[in-house]
């Protein structure tokens, strides 16, 4: 049986540069950090990050849910309601068991936790939430977007670590493909910027150490990176299958041509430094597209500015794909968006497909020497792209790759 062509119709986004798609797109292509000193993380050994400001979640929600719903739900279901207009759908007139909602997270409602749990201990269960367990529990995103948009099909929550985006893409593929629904509301969201999580990161020793201006401290790829910036914000897809969504009239954004994913099963949080699993991921997505090396026009990198994570992955880049293609790593911007990261950088590899222009690598002047890839950096690079693969890696040695073309 033929597999059919999986579309991608409507894509939402809200980041730390743009509160939609498109200025989220104008943002990483400017390629300038908007990190900067978080007041909430005083005292913190990382008091900064990139954050999505300048909005007001609970306006932005509206009605009376919000009270109920963590940053990381508010993301997710605002990048939702894009995501479902701009593929020309309206929730009144589908038919809700055929829509399926797959939305992944890491930590979920960590946040949310913590909080409930200084309140419990300072004033008692009287000054916790009722809502306390919604806001924490990792499917509350899938929940109230299927809530939202009456999508009473399957609802799941993949938590992958940092691939948990390409995960759910991945996931909802597959679910169109064996058809189980006829159209598939896909992502990932994530909130962590609170001292717990930031903390945390700080003793691992993946966080960037404080150096100077927070904007210039994630450098993908540069032979001084030093570290995770945290990045927080949601990406959240339409898919359909491609010859339904012509014939109601959608014009697809990109094919999902192929997905591949692999565990390490080396160390909690370091990959392996061979990369040989890693590629292994790389390697079935292209089987699964149908594509040799050489087709591939662009690869959006994981990039996270860690010392070992930017090595391993620029000599598996340097192996899997010889010709060379262009090279950009998102997070020099956005900072590391952890379990949204992965649909983010999809998403962003789908505008690259539309418009033919790969954002640079924000902090980068030139690799560091002995990496075999070539980085777009300083500017944009206007080139044609047909063919794309993302990669996600993620703690757990969690490897996802998504490869994406023009329709």
């Amino acid at each position: 049986m033929k597999r059919p062509a999986i579309a991608v119709t409507g894509l939402g986004m809200i980041t730390p540069v743009g509160h939609t798609t498109d200025t989220t797109w104008d943002g990483v292509r400017a390629g300038v950090s908007p990190a900067r000193t978080v007041p909430e993380l005083r005292g913190c050994a990382v008091d900064f990050a990139c954050t999505v400001s300048g909005i007001d979640l609970d306006d932005a929600v509206g009605g009376r849910s919000a009270f109920r719903m963590g940053r990381y739900v508010k993301f997710a279901l605002l990048a939702a309601r894009e995501a479902v207009a701009d593929a020309g759908l309206d929730p009144a007139h589908w038919d809700g068991a055929r829509v399926a909602v797959v939305v992944g997270t890491s930590s979920g409602g960590s946040a949310g936790l913590t909080e409930q749990a200084v309140a419990l201990e300072r004033r008692g269960p009287e000054a916790t939430s009722p809502s306390g367990i919604l806001l924490t529990i990792p499917n509350m995103p899938a929940a109230e977007i299927a809530i939202a948009m009456k999508a009473t099909g399957p609802s799941l929550a993949p938590c992958t670590a940092c691939s948990s985006g390409v995960t759910a893409l991945s996931v909802a593929r597959d679910m169109l493909t064996l058809g189980q629904c006829d159209i598939a509301i896909a992502g990932a969201t994530e909130s962590i910027v609170f001292p717990v999580a930031m903390t945390g990161f700080a003793r691992s020793g993946a966080a960037a150490p404080r150096d100077g201006d927070p904007a210039r401290l994630c450098r993908p790829f540069a032979a001084d990176r030093a570290g995770i910036v945290m990045g927080e914000g949601a990406a959240i897809m339409v898919l359909e299958r491609a010859e339904e969504a012509r014939a109601r009239g959608a014009s697809p954004r990109a094919l999902i041509a192929g997905a591949g994913a692999t565990t390490d099963a080396h160390h909690p949080t370091s990959p392996h430094p061979a990369g040989e699993v890693a590629r292994a991921a790389v390697d079935a997505a292209l089987r699964d597209a149908g594509w040799r090396a050489e087709d591939v026009d662009h690869v959006n990198a994981h990039g996270t500015s860690t010392p070992q994570g930017d090595a391993t992955e620029a000599a598996l880049i340097g192996r899997a794909y010889p010709h060379r293609p262009p090279v950009t790593a998102p997070k020099g911007v956005l900072g590391h968006c952890m379990g949204a990261a992965g649909a983010i950088e999809a998403g962003l590899t789908i505008l690259t497909l539309q418009h033919g222009v790969i954002p640079p690598i924000a902090n980068l002047d030139a690799p560091e020497p002995g990496f075999a890839i070539d980085c777009v950096t300083k500017t944009p690079r206007e080139v044609p792209v047909r063919r794309a693969v993302s990669h996600s890696f993620g703690f757990g040695g969690q490897n996802a790759v998504i490869a994406l073309q023009t329709p």
